[in-house]
């Protein structure tokens, strides 16, 4: 029995023994299945998440996109109106109005011509007949025709020489409309300005800005509310408007393009741009504290020496030098005057073009400083301009070259007493280049050489001019600002665009004190951070020292000096303008 017991437990364990691997190779199978199937759950998990993650990137790809096409991202909207009334006075010389002495000699001789008049024939000396006036008439003609034809130095000089132009010259004084000194004045004058700021964002690093502007006078949808009535006119930047001050003088209701330009930023991965269009040429530095406008970046020049709407364009670079913070520098160019096309006979006349390099060694919070050197080539004597107390003026010929070179700092102390003190200082030097041609249509005057009809050789001149200015911000909001400027006798800046009514002040020769107020409302900005509202109250006093202040054309006379001479501006010796303006900047 034993032995048999013993045969069945040994033979059940080595059935044991064949059972056991194959349980084993069993559990291991069903371990591997249910890895598998782990692994695959796994993978359609990972696949699943990645779908999402997928799905989700381009939900917010698509929301970049909306994003990025909102107004608010591609496209912002600004701008400012400006309400100014102005109350102007000044003090004139006795002179003799060349176009007034012109027009009343040819009305004189067509009455006592054409209508037989009696009394209009004696006026033309003792014993005048009718016929006399006719012959009168016809040596006017004459001379006009042969006037018109002069071109040069040589050709002025021969004239001026002639027997018959002594003659015709001599006879008007028979005509001559001597304006004596006297005081205009215009106690209100009121003006609208609005500007509309657009810049959009075409791609990376490219950008489009444009600002629109409507500037007139209430009443007026002319020049005629800045002009002298039926005198010769001021000043000759406020003649009429032309190309470079479009907007920036009062003329009319129409909504006017005063800039469009396109930037190209970052070229080549570096601190470089390019832009070019209707440039940012007009209200520079340091006027920026007076029109209590942002701190000016690396667009715009040096308001001294220019202020003048330019096509064109610039090239500018960063440089990144710890010892100069902010530092750029730039290259600019501009087109004052298209000729069009060009022939030996209908037209000589060139372009009129501008070439400036500037470089600014610091430009912080605290500081920024400037150095300028312009070009002015093939200077015009007349801009395109119409229904002005001229007429229709336009360019007739090219008067030479200009040089101007600049250097200035402005800067602000924060805390000092209770407010922050901002200033400036700003110095310019303008140098002519004349060459032989005269001016016809202003009497044979050059580029700042001679006096109506008294032709003068070519000479260089140099002009000096100095800017100074402080401004007071106190924690009220309210800013008390002082500004004086003096120009030499010969000086002469590219500035009729600025906002001052009698004449563009940096360029005058002689002396301008200026003091305003500005308050600033204590209201909440809606429309964006830099929305501004505030009154401005200010006063100018002009004490001119020498005639042809922003004007090129024509030799300056010592203001105290003038008493009856041949003049086509009215010879202006002091000027007073307190004015006051409501302004919104939104």
């Amino acid at each position: 029995m034993k032995q048999q017991q013993m045969k069945r437990a040994l033979l059940a364990v080595l059935v044991s023994g064949m059972f056991l691997p194959m349980a084993a190779q069993a559990a291991d199978a069903d371990l591997l299945k249910k890895l598998e199937a782990l692994t695959k759950e796994v993978e359609a998990l990972k696949a699943q998440v990645q779908a999402q993650q997928k799905a989700t990137q381009q939900v917010a790809d698509k929301v970049e996109v909306a994003e990025s096409k909102s107004v608010g991202k591609w496209l912002t909207i600004g701008g400012d109106y400006q309400f100014r009334v102005d109350s102007m006075k000044g003090e004139t010389r006795t002179f003799t109005d060349v176009s007034s002495t012109f027009g009343y000699a040819q009305d004189l001789l067509q009455q006592a011509y054409f209508g037989g008049d009696a009394v209009a024939a004696s006026l033309l000396g003792p014993g005048a007949t009718s016929a006399m006036a006719g012959g009168m008439i016809y040596g006017f003609m004459n001379f006009s025709q042969n006037m018109s034809a002069v071109k040069t130095i040589s050709e002025a000089q021969a004239f001026m020489s002639d027997p018959g132009t002594a003659a015709m010259l001599g006879g008007l004084t028979n005509f001559a409309r001597t304006i004596p000194s006297y005081k205009p004045k215009n106690s209100t004058m009121y003006t609208n300005r609005f500007g509309l700021d657009l810049n959009a964002k075409a791609a990376q690093d490219v950008s489009v800005s444009a600002r629109l502007m409507m500037y007139k006078t209430f009443g007026d949808q002319s020049m005629d509310a800045l002009s002298n009535g039926s005198n010769a006119p001021f000043s000759a930047d406020r003649v009429g408007v032309f190309d470079g001050t479009l907007g920036h003088v009062p003329s009319d209701s129409y909504l006017n393009v005063d800039r469009a330009y396109a930037t190209w930023n970052n070229l080549f991965d570096e601190d470089m741009w390019f832009s070019v269009g209707r440039r940012p040429s007009t209200n520079g530095a340091p006027t920026n504290l007076k029109y209590n406008t942002e701190w000016p970046g690396r667009g715009g020049t040096p308001a001294l020496l220019v202020d003048y709407a330019f096509d064109g364009m610039t090239l500018g670079y960063g440089f990144d030098i710890d010892a100069l913070p902010g530092a750029y520098a730039k290259v600019c160019y501009g087109r004052g005057f298209e000729s069009g096309f060009r022939s030996p006979l209908t037209n000589s006349i060139q372009d009129t073009d501008m070439l400036g390099v500037a470089f600014v060694p610091l430009d912080t919070e605290k500081a920024r400083v400037w150095l300028q050197w312009n070009r002015g080539m093939n200077i015009f004597d007349a801009p395109k301009m119409k229904n002005t107390y001229f007429g229709t003026t336009m360019p007739s010929t090219n008067l030479g070259d200009i040089d101007w070179y600049g250097v200035g700092i402005m800067g602000k102390i924060k805390n000092v007493g209770s407010g922050d003190l901002n200033y400036f200082a700003d110095f310019g030097l303008s140098k002519t280049h004349p060459n032989n041609n005269v001016s016809s249509q202003f009497g044979f005057q050059g580029l700042l050489t001679g006096g109506f009809f008294s032709p003068e050789a070519p000479k260089d001149k140099t002009g000096g001019a100095i800017y100074l200015g402080v401004r007071y911000d106190l924690p009220s909001k309210t800013k008390i600002g002082f500004e004086y400027n003096y120009g030499s006798k010969n000086w002469i800046t590219f500035a009729p665009a600025s906002a001052d009514m009698w004449t563009t002040k940096v360029g005058t020769r002689g002396s301008v004190y200026e003091a305003y107020l500005i308050q600033e409302l204590d209201a909440k900005p809606i429309s964006s951070f830099a929305a501004k509202s505030f009154f401005r109250l200010g006063f100018q006093y002009y004490d001119f020292k020498y005639t042809g202040s922003n004007n090129w054309v024509g030799a300056p006379v010592k203001i105290s000096a003038v008493n009856g001479q041949m003049m086509t501006m009215t010879p202006l010796e002091k000027a007073y303008d307190l004015y006051g303006t409501l302004e919104v900047k939104f």
